[in-house]
């Protein structure tokens, strides 16, 4: 009778197991020089990328899969050449890598992020052609200066639309991995850890998960510390100009 309880609870052990949470990636590509290399699954852990999954691109086409605990952000490598970012989560995600164009679908937090980084993208191209658009006016007899007026006003608006809507993206998603990633995205552009007005207007309403991931802790107390670096400098220049003016 024991041995039957066991047998049974060995069983229940093995179907709960195979019917947990798992991840199923599906890719095609038609970048040529992709074919027959390995593409490597990693995650950035410890300050280092560990791979956890590796799939051979045959014939365009590659496959990875297996069992998921957390919901992650991982990214998609060709040796150490980095590709595209994937959520890692449940659900099977379909990966296209194209020349000139690179996406993830078929899970929620994939199809949010790559439907926000193509917005985006479309906003960073309006913003761009306004140098088109100023040469193109210039040339059609405009004055100099109302261009610059006209021109200004648009891309103000524009940059403020985009602003406006990353924040929105970051704070709809501080509790999930999507929040952390964009932020630091955003973090990215800049040329060193600092505060910025856009990094304090999301930091003012993030709530405690958020300021406590890793990445974006780590950012901000360097950011603070560049900040109080900048301050002191700015002292020091006013001193010197008052002892020698």
């Amino acid at each position: 009778m024991n041995v039957n309880r066991i047998l049974s609870f060995l069983f229940l052990l093995l179907l709960l197991t195979s019917c947990g949470s798992k991840y199923k990636i599906e890719g095609s590509s038609s970048v040529a020089r992709l074919d027959g290399k390995k593409l490597y699954l990693k995650i950035f852990k410890n300050n280092e990328w560990i791979p956890i999954d590796s799939a051979e691109v045959i014939h365009g086409m590659f496959t990875m899969k297996g069992p998921v605990d957390s919901v992650s952000m991982v990214t998609l490598y060709m040796d150490n050449e980095s590709i595209m970012p994937i959520v890692l989560e449940e659900g099977s995600i379909v990966v296209s890598i194209e020349n000139t164009q690179i996406s993830v679908k078929g899970t929620p937090l994939n199809d949010a992020f790559y439907s926000f980084i193509d917005k985006k993208h479309s906003m960073e191209i309006k913003i761009e052609d306004l140098q088109r658009k100023e040469a193109r006016m210039v040339m059609d007899g405009v004055n100099l200066e109302d261009v610059h007026e006209e021109l200004n006003k648009e891309g103000e608006a524009l940059v403020k639309e985009m602003n406006v809507y990353v924040k929105k993206f970051v704070s709809d998603n501080y509790e999930n991995v999507l929040g952390p990633t964009v932020f630091m995205m955003l973090c990215s552009s800049l040329p060193y850890p600092i505060m910025t007005p856009r990094i304090e207007d999301i930091m003012k309403d993030a709530p405690v998960s958020f300021k406590n991931d890793k990445m974006v802790r780590e950012f901000i107390a360097k950011a603070k510390e560049n900040m109080q670096l900048l301050e002191e400098r700015r002292r020091m220049e006013q001193n010197a100009r008052r002892m020698h003016p």
